[in-house]
């Protein structure tokens, strides 16, 4: 398992902590899966209180707050600076924003975003489409992971563009890589892990599930076994069949 800042992460699955019916329901969902860490809102803190802040520290991973809902750079570097000092990490998950209607990232906003936050010591998880040339400029800013999403936040779509995401590992082949947003189904985490990327991020998926614990189990699993054939070096994909039981031998009749 690769490192995410030095981390090493036991499961290769994050999860959300927002959109569950209950408290206990997402710490079930979180005790079901094995996830490796939380991401949280501030927003989300600010209407819950306290509370809330000791329930995802009594889950015992690293919290990974967002600037969710920001939609320019300024409101994310605000926010960023804000969680670090509540949640006491530099661990920072960054949204910015583009488009209400597709959740799609704002990448003049996000680079800024990140410029700024690496230069004062952020670790830098950013929220970003398959673009090549905007991977490469927040690796430049600093950013050691890229957060590639999957699909619009919430669509539970899958992986809507396969040869771009494809592309955009082969080009960064050093950068840990983490698939976040529209995954809907535990096939689409066992896809993204075969694809070689190194983790997963969802959250509605799994909180709008009849039965969020158990969906929980099922991403991890599913992830964990897209890993594994992606370490163990899958055949080739061919246009023709190849029969498995050799020709040579054989009685003709």
């Amino acid at each position: 398992m690769r490192d995410f800042y030095g981390v090493s992460l036991a499961n290769p699955m994050m999860l959300g902590t927002a959109r569950f019916p209950s408290p206990a329901v997402m710490e079930a969902a979180f005790r079901a899966s094995g996830a490796s860490v939380a991401t949280v809102s501030l927003r989300r803190e600010g209407q819950g209180g306290g509370a809330f802040r000791a329930l995802v520290q009594r889950l015992g991973v690293p919290l990974l707050p967002n600037t969710a809902g920001c939609h320019s750079a300024a409101e994310a570097i605000t926010t960023a600076r804000m969680a670090r000092e509540y949640f006491e990490t530099d661990w920072i998950k960054l949204e910015v924003i583009g488009d209400a209607d597709t959740l799609q990232p704002d990448p003049f906003g996000l680079l800024e975003a990140a410029e700024t936050l690496c230069a004062d010591g952020f670790k830098v998880f950013p929220y970003t489409t398959e673009d090549q040339v905007l991977a490469a400029r927040l690796v430049d800013a600093g950013c050691g992971v890229l957060m590639p999403w999957g699909a619009p936040i919430g669509s539970g779509l899958g992986l809507n563009n396969i040869h771009g995401l494809r592309m955009l590992r082969a080009a960064f082949p050093d950068v840990p890589m983490v698939i976040d947003a529209g995954l809907g189904l535990p096939s689409h985490a066992a896809r993204a892990m075969e694809l070689g990327f190194d983790a997963i991020l969802l959250n509605t998926a799994v909180a709008e599930a009849d039965d969020p614990a158990a969906m929980a189990r099922a991403f991890a699993l599913a992830a964990q076994a897209g890993a594994a054939g992606a370490a163990a070096g899958p055949m080739t994909a061919r246009d023709m069949a190849v029969p498995s039981t050799p020709v040579i031998g054989k009685a003709w009749l």
